[in-house]
């Protein structure tokens, strides 16, 4: 798994917890989007306490502020920006301050401050609040500099009097009418006062520092960064570094000066992660397609601001700046009710536990790995290659739970057992030009189909008898590779390959986009190309085309997700609706940014009740009936009483509207539609048959409806049954119920433990009821 460096930067991609663009274009970086967000729940007490967190003087800087941020708000794009300073004037005017500010104890270090306007006042009383004693001079008769200058009916007096009372509530010393004529830089002296560190804080244009050894003043330097001046200890205002100034500039200023000379008092760096102080760019997105436009709310009063209703109408314009991207189109990633870096962090936490309980084994593995998180991210930032990489790890660590994908791997090594697997060249061929895959999804849902398409490829493709079509039965490997599990994924990969040259490496014609997909990754050197194109290329089966008669209901295409990335399929499979009479919907969600099924990385299994919740998001996008060209997505829609159409079914079905709302084949089922389709396969075509020695297959069952309903819920195969009860009768290991004559027995023939309750019906054995556990049994446990 990633190191802590690579962690770093891959959090970083995540830009959910960067500033709104009003917040970053603050110079003190008010959380504006905060205070809003009380403000729309009128709540202006919570409001106030946010303003007050950055904002030393609320009351003042609500009158004045030049609103810096307004020119950054995104509500400019729909409506005119958002009228931030009469929310916060009506923050101060409704909310309650509560306690107030409070200082810690009294440090030993002691700080002048030298001009008692906006920058000086704010640096006082920061540095106040931390404990340092700390002197304020003033040449005039009152605090407040240049906040003197605006008119009362714009700035009343009795607002600056009541802000600057918080200084004397921190114990800051103010000195009027006292103008200082003389420092001594190497003594750091004020009229005899010894001080350990100076603010320069005058408002003059030219900062005047009198008392300087001749010739000094123009060769004072102030550093952009920290504030410091040529003499160490000394500090001033930045305002000679801008061009024009602003009150809330000022208060920067001081702010910035102030985190200095308690680093330099703490004798620390200076320099040292000074990040985003003052304006900056953020790199926050806010999509605001379709954010309807809605105009400034006027106050009925210019005079008296906002009433307590306005000011809510005005915050409701606001749209709360966040990024979610991911989360907005992502049932997962919603679901968990964070967002990447959150989850990348606990992900990294849930590796490193190497005692207790590891909480994020279940969110690590309900991940359907479609990465759309990737397509509509900013930055790009897959979750499912994070959740990928975790389950591998987990994996080699031992930690993944070996139950977590059972049924799916044994699934998979159904599919590549001989009762599935085969690889044959056409009927008279020693080698192969192509080979069609059809992957073990469809051969389960539409053995009937494979059957049809094989015909039909040979037919178009060997017309001149120089193409051959082979065919090869097996699953491509993707549970494992999605589990987690190399080693069986690779043992998947070598057994391939072994029957793929023998074949002399045809150009594999491939149904499924999940095997299309795991190919094109993983076996770079087998040519491939989907299904859905070649049917393109080469027509469509016979009297299949613009003469069908279509009565079908009008349809919504669902990609896939395996094709995100694969243009020529999507286009391939709508130029086959086309040609065969069809129009159709593009769902919201499509293409490159379509959603996926929940089949996907193995969610069904990790969490069902997340990848139900997946699939109805998914069907509730149209109401039109579905069509798709992947199976499992076709059979999990018809689940959840979506009516959909599997493409192949446009061709080949007898009556649509049945075939579009017909259940999915159980699980045993798709076992024996695999094993069936294959000996149908060999006999037909290749004339060959298959011979079965497997005691416990000889086990006739008796199953209701509605016990297979359950056994399907409940992830339990007949064989499963069947191995159950034939290991009970042939070693005796079975419980018996005295009081229905029936017995119970258990079985565990890999990481999963069954139990059954069956009774004898002559030959056959009757189920009762079946369920599975994680549990081992003791004396398994002991060995």
């Amino acid at each position: 798994m990633m190191n802590q460096e690579e962690l770093r930067q891959t959090e970083s991609r995540c830009i959910q917890e960067h500033a709104p663009a009003c917040i970053a274009a603050c110079p003190i970086h008010v959380d504006v989007r905060g205070m809003i967000a009380a403000i729309q729940q009128k709540d202006f007490s919570g409001g106030l306490k946010l303003l007050q967190k950055t904002v030393p003087f609320p009351g003042i800087i609500s009158h004045i502020c030049n609103q810096p941020c307004q020119g950054e708000c995104k509500r400019n794009e729909a409506g005119g920006a958002i009228e931030i300073v009469k929310l916060e004037k009506a923050c101060v005017k409704f909310g309650e301050a509560g306690e107030g500010v409070r200082a810690l104890p009294p440090k030993s270090k002691r700080v002048a401050v030298i001009g008692g306007g906006l920058s000086g006042m704010t640096l006082a009383y920061d540095l106040a609040r931390k404990g340092y004693p700390v002197t304020i001079y003033e040449a005039r008769n009152k605090l407040g500099g240049r906040i003197w200058e605006f008119p009362p009916e714009q700035l009343p007096v009795t607002v600056i009097l009541k802000d600057i009372e918080i200084l004397e509530k921190l114990r800051v010393e103010i000195i009027l009418n006292r103008g200082i004529e003389k420092i001594e830089p190497d003594q750091l002296t004020l009229q005899g006062n010894q001080f350990d560190a100076i603010f320069l804080a005058t408002e003059s244009e030219t900062t005047p520092i009198l008392g300087l050894s001749s010739g000094t003043q123009d060769q004072m330097q102030i550093d952009p960064i920290t504030y410091m001046t040529t003499w160490k200890g000394i500090f001033a205002a930045g305002h000679a570094l801008r061009s024009s100034r602003s009150p809330i500039f000022s208060v920067m200023d001081g702010r910035r000066a102030a985190i200095s000379i308690d680093r330099y008092l703490q004798n620390v760096s200076l320099v040292a992660a000074r990040y985003n102080e003052g304006v900056y760019s953020t790199r926050l997105y806010t999509n605001m397609q379709g954010i309807p436009s809605i105009p400034t709310v006027k106050p009925a009063n210019p005079q008296a601001g906002y009433t307590q209703d306005e000011a809510v109408l005005e915050a409701q314009r606001c749209i709360i700046c966040q990024c979610l991207e991911c989360v907005k189109v992502c049932e997962y990633l919603k679901h968990y009710g964070g967002y990447p870096k959150k989850y990348i962090r606990e992900i990294y936490n849930n590796l490193s536990i190497v005692m207790g309980t590891r909480y994020s084994n279940k969110f690590v593995n309900s991940c359907s790995l479609c990465g759309l998180c990737a397509q509509v991210c900013p930055e790009s930032l897959d979750m499912g290659s994070i959740c990928k990489e975790a389950r591998q790890v987990m994996v080699q660590q031992n930690r993944m739970p070996p139950s977590a994908h059972d049924f799916a791997l044994r699934d998979m090594a159904f599919s590549n057992s001989d009762k599935f697997s085969m690889a044959r060249n056409q009927p008279g061929s020693q080698t192969s030009q192509y080979a069609f895959f059809p992957g073990c999804q469809l051969s389960a849902s539409f053995p009937e189909y494979v059957h049809n398409i094989y015909a039909y490829l040979r037919e178009q493709l060997n017309k001149n008898h120089t193409d051959a079509v082979g065919l090869i039965l097996r699953c491509c490997g993707a549970p494992a590779d999605w589990a987690g599990r190399l080693d069986l994924f690779e043992a998947a990969k070598a057994e391939f390959l072994l029957e793929y040259e023998k074949m002399n490496k045809p150009k594999l014609i491939v149904a499924c986009s999940s095997c299309y997909q795991v190919f094109k990754t993983h076996f770079p050197d087998v040519e491939i190309v989907s299904l859905w194109e070649m049917m393109d290329k080469i027509g469509l089966p016979a009297g299949r085309g613009q003469q069908l008669n279509v009565t079908i209901a009008p349809l919504a295409i669902h990609d896939p997700c395996s094709t995100r990335h694969e243009n020529n399929i999507q286009d391939s499979a709508r130029n086959i609706l086309h040609r065969l009479g069809y129009s159709f919907q593009e769902l919201p969600l499509n293409r490159d940014k379509t959603e996926c099924c929940s089949y996907g990385g193995l969610m069904w299994l990790a969490n069902p009740e997340l990848a139900a919740e997946v699939t109805r998001r998914r069907i509730a996008e149209s109401s039109y009936d579905y069509v798709t060209y992947c199976a499992m997505c076709r059979d999990f829609f018809v689940r959840q009483g979506k009516p959909t159409l599997h493409l192949l079914d446009l061709i080949y079905a007898e009556n649509l509207e049945i075939q579009s709302r017909q259940p999915a084949p159980g699980y045993s089922q798709r076992h024996e539609n695999r094993a069936r389709l294959k000996r149908n396969l060999l006999k037909q075509i290749w004339g060959e048959d298959m011979d079965s020695d497997k005691s416990y297959e000889n086990i006739r069952l008796i199953i209701t409806p509605e016990i297979q309903a359950l056994l399907d819920e409940r992830l339990i195969l007949i064989e499963d049954i069947q191995q159950v009860i034939e290991y009970a009768e042939r070693t005796g290991k079975k419980l018996l119920n005295k009081k229905t004559n029936g017995f119970l027995a258990y079985y565990k023939p890999a990481a999963v433990t069954y139990w059954v309750e069956y009774s004898t019906h002559g030959e056959a054995f009757m189920v009762h009821r079946a369920y599975s556990h994680r549990m081992q049994i003791g004396e398994e446990a002991k060995k």
